[in-house]
């Protein structure tokens, strides 16, 4: 295990070691920080499922209501009908089969996010292996594979995440900057708490959400008393 330093050791003793509501852990987290940058915040979430099963896999997407605190730089692959509408709803990159071109010609991976096309993705599957690795392949589940390539490009900019439980069962998902005005960033995590709720699998038995941490990236973190969100109803 690595050696803390003094600050976080020092922020870490301003943790009370017990559950913490939503609305208590926020501000203690912005008030322990001690880094000069503008920290992102992030919530882990342990949930009671088995990845191994296709049928417990958990993953969806949310509109952040405050978005994250910076704009994301998205590619739209689409034919030239759809090309125009992505690039007037603020896409930063758009194209078609060029744009697959570069990206298995260079690994070219300098963007947030990736809207295609229906009719695209018999192309943009041939990038399997630079997209997946990096949790950017376009997918009917979280809307990134449409033709209406305008909303798509309107809601990730406006800070829609995606969420996905990974192999040991925990959730990752930053839900704003440390600046943030608390309520707004308590709105975030809320937010994101809640889609993973609705998210649950039916093969999901027992408790689903079984812990709760939320963090900024230097500071030490904060234990969330999950009961409110195991009484959701889904």
């Amino acid at each position: 295990m690595r050696s803390r330093g003094k600050k976080y050791t020092a922020a870490r003793q301003q943790v009370p070691n017990r559950l913490h509501k939503i609305e208590e852990a926020v501000p203690l987290l912005q008030k322990v920080k001690y880094s000069k940058f503008d920290e992102t915040v992030q919530l882990a979430v342990r949930l009671g499922v088995d990845p191994k099963h296709s049928d417990q896999m958990v993953r969806g997407t949310v509109v952040l209501p405050h978005g994250l605190g910076k704009s994301k730089r998205v590619l739209v692959i689409a034919n030239a009908d759809k090309q125009r509408e992505a690039t007037e709803a603020g896409a930063d990159f758009v194209g078609g089969d060029d744009m697959v071109q570069k990206i298995q010609s260079e690994s070219w991976t300098d963007y947030d996010a990736v809207i295609a096309t229906p009719d695209m993705m018999r192309s943009v599957g041939r990038l399997g292996k630079v997209l997946g690795p990096r949790g950017l392949m376009p997918n009917p589940k979280t809307g990134t594979v449409t033709n209406d390539v305008a909303q798509a490009v309107k809601e990730v900019k406006a800070g829609k995440v995606e969420f996905r439980v990974d192999k040991t069962g925990v959730v990752h998902v930053g839900v704003g900057k440390v600046s943030f005005d608390t309520g707004k960033l308590t709105e975030n995590a809320n937010a994101l708490l809640q889609a993973v709720v609705k998210a649950k699998p039916a093969a999901a038995k027992g408790k689903y959400v079984c812990s709760a941490t939320i963090c900024s990236t230097m500071g030490p973190g904060v234990s969330l008393d999950v009961t409110p969100y195991n009484l959701k109803v889904v």
